[in-house]
């Protein structure tokens, strides 16, 4: 099979992989696992592990570490240290302690074969340590429970983990050298990356701002992804070369990098790449697994399954108990960071390629380790339910949290449901307590809402996306229900809520831009408020009043932007710091000017045809400097720039047909 023959079946399955998990409502990566499997030579044979496709493989870690580096701050680990250095530093540790010392007492009655050198047990007690980021912050995201208790958590976990597989990526490779040498290695490895990050970190950050600043000067998007590639690479190379991990050097280029004000456009821009390639790396993994090897033990791949979960479940639950959460945040916990994570499979291949893990063990390891994610998603979707049995006290906080909102509500009509007590939910609150307007607001953070309510504010814990929280909050009662987050998926999951059970009471929703108005308006939002656009009307005003135009024409103009559904600002100019990846479907502002010789000179606007292509004329402005709002009779002269609201590719059909007809 050619290189390119090969290529194309990689891309096939990769495809047919996430359409089926979308499908489905689970994570690609899980996908990408199991095309692994099926097209590897264990199975169908469609294609080989070859050695090209195991490189892009450790192309996609290096972009994984590279995301992480970018992703870290020290800001967020001072806000989250109680869970970052208390719980996930305990996890880490007690994991990797406990399972290297039960390791080694139980290979003591096991045969020769079977047992394991100590090195080998603590590379694979690294692996054992880490969960899946991915999977479990995407699950979380998309039941709103980031700011739940739990969800602090184990994202507190997860971010520990995260760093914890720096130091692991030094050690594993040293963990392989020679028994007699083995001391000297750990000893030179360990000095060598604390060299090399210290002089990366100290002088590192002013060069790579410096540098970034040239190359953005440049104005070239090609030349700024290029200088990303090399930089990361590069970084890579320099630690594989000091005798280090490729991952090791891509970390330190996504920490440098976070320092700068770049890190946004450079998070957007390296996004397809980190997908892509991460997705080839877990397809190369599945090709590793040999099904018939599982089949014949299933029993260890059994053992190999329910040990490790039950063990990290027992462990992380005790921990988040012994940290002063309840029962129930202690076992929801527990089950979403009981399994196996994509930064296991980076230390496990590590380990394999270090000479540590025995052959004969490593299909069984992977077999558990792909079953127990192909389970996290199910297992994340019954979790309520497992605690509600197992734990007889969550039933009753949850019928207690329930009431304590009804028993607010219940002397309350004609209210005001405010869905998230931020800034934005208690200005709301302050205007209405001065309109003599009752309200009745919930809230996931439990200090805020114990600091509120100790003022006495109407607010109370409760999850605004469930139904029973918010029928307890009295909406058959309200007179509106203002959602003042700004989560569209949450947004969507309040709406649909609302709609089944009181379609009449009206509903306010609070979002950043108006990408999402339609959608929102469809789902039975009564009015969307964009804050972009508010912002920008406010921002108009204000210039307008200051400048000396009268403030009765000044509210009459604002009004009218509001009453034509903010039309005019639909869509804005984009420059090379917008996210342009994720708003490439969505309308945009662009401007045409006509040059002497374009097609559409002397004609009417109309015969011109631009709204058969979705596009809008916005205003056009005379060569003269004089603005107007052209209508389909307006003649176009030589000049004239029109400015043009539509999606990309109308805009540039648009563009097309103005100047070259």
């Amino acid at each position: 099979m050619s290189s390119l023959e090969l290529t194309l079946m990689y891309l096939l399955a990769a495809v047919l992989g996430v359409v089926v998990c979308r499908k489905l409502l689970l994570p690609p990566m899980l996908g990408y696992l199991v095309v692994g499997v099926v097209i590897g030579p264990n199975a169908l044979a469609l294609a080989q592990n070859s050695e090209g496709i195991s490189h892009l493989g450790e192309f996609g870690v290096v972009f994984l570490m590279f995301v992480i580096g970018l992703e870290f701050n020290l800001p967020k680990l001072r806000a989250m240290r109680k869970h970052v250095f208390g719980l996930g530093l305990l996890q880490v540790v007690l994991t990797i302690g406990l399972a290297t010392a039960a390791a080694l007492l139980v290979s003591r009655w096991l045969p020769a074969s079977w047992q394991m050198r100590w090195q080998t047990v603590v590379a694979l007690s690294g692996a054992l340590a880490m969960s899946s980021t991915a999977i479990i912050v995407k699950l979380m995201a998309e039941r709103l429970e980031m700011e739940s208790e739990h969800g602090k958590r184990v994202m507190g976990v997860l971010l520990f983990q995260d760093l914890a597989v720096v130091p692991l990526l030094v050690l594993i490779p040293a963990l392989g050298a020679s028994a007699e040498n083995l001391l000297m290695s750990l000893a030179l490895a360990t000095l060598k990356a604390t060299v090399l990050i210290t002089v990366l970190l100290v002088g590192g950050q002013k060069v790579m701002r410096w540098w970034l600043t040239i190359v953005v000067r440049r104005k070239s998007e090609e030349l700024f992804v290029l200088n990303l590639l090399l930089v990361t690479l590069g970084l890579a190379w320099l630690t594989e070369l000091a005798g280090l991990s490729l991952a090791l050097g891509a970390f330190i280029a996504g920490m440098l990098i976070s320092e700068t004000e770049f890190k946004h456009q450079v998070e957007t821009d390296i996004r397809p790449f980190h997908d892509v390639l991460l997705g080839l790396f877990f397809i190369t993994i599945g090709m590793l697994l040999d099904w018939r090897i599982v089949l014949e033990r299933w029993p260890l791949v059994l053992l190999l399954l329910t040990l490790p979960v039950l063990f990290k479940l027992v462990m992380v639950t005790a921990l988040a108990r012994g940290f002063g959460a309840t029962t129930g945040v202690s076992l929801r916990t527990g089950l979403y960071l009981a399994q196996a994570g994509e930064f296991g499979f980076v230390l496990l291949t590590l380990a394999q390629s270090s000479s540590l893990v025995p052959p004969h063990l490593l299909n069984p390891i992977l077999a558990s380790m792909v079953l127990s994610m192909l389970a996290t998603p199910f297992i994340v979707m019954y979790s309520n339910r497992i605690v509600m049995k197992l734990v007889a006290s969550e039933w009753l906080q949850q019928s207690l949290q329930m009431t304590n909102i009804a028993r607010k509500s219940i002397n309350t009509s004609r209210h005001v449901i405010i869905c998230g007590y931020g800034r934005c939910g208690q200005n709301l609150a302050r205007i209405l307590e001065r309109e003599n307007i009752p309200y009745m607001a919930l809230d996931l953070d439990p200090d805020r809402v114990h600091q509120a309510a100790a003022a006495g504010d109407s607010v109370v814990y409760g999850d605004a996306s469930r139904l029973q929280a918010i029928i307890a909050a009295g909406l058959a009662r309200a007179s509106a229900v203002v959602i003042t987050y700004l989560d569209t998926p949450g947004a969507l999951k309040v709406l649909a809520n609302i709609r089944s059970h009181a379609p009449l009471v009206p509903v306010i929703v609070r979002t950043q831009d108006d990408l999402n108005l339609e959608q929102l308006q469809a789902a039975g939002a009564t009015e969307v408020v964009p804050e972009a656009i508010e912002g920008s009307l406010m921002l108009a005003s204000h210039a307008l009043a200051l400048v000396g135009v009268p403030m009765r024409r000044v509210i009459r103009v604002v009004q009218d932007q509001r009453d034509a559904r903010y039309n005019l600002l639909r869509g804005y100019f984009h420059g090379r710091d917008d996210d342009t990846a994720n708003e490439f479907d969505h309308e945009r502002l662009n401007t045409v000017t006509l040059p002497a010789g374009a097609k559409s000179l002397g004609h009417e606007l109309g015969a011109v045809g631009l709204p058969s292509l979705g596009v809008r004329t916005v205003s056009l402005r005379r060569q003269g400097g004089n603005t107007l709002a052209p209508d389909e009779h307006t003649v176009l002269c030589d000049g004239d720039t029109l400015v043009l609201s539509g999606k990309p590719e109308a805009l540039a059909l648009a563009e097309q047909k103005l100047l070259r007809g």
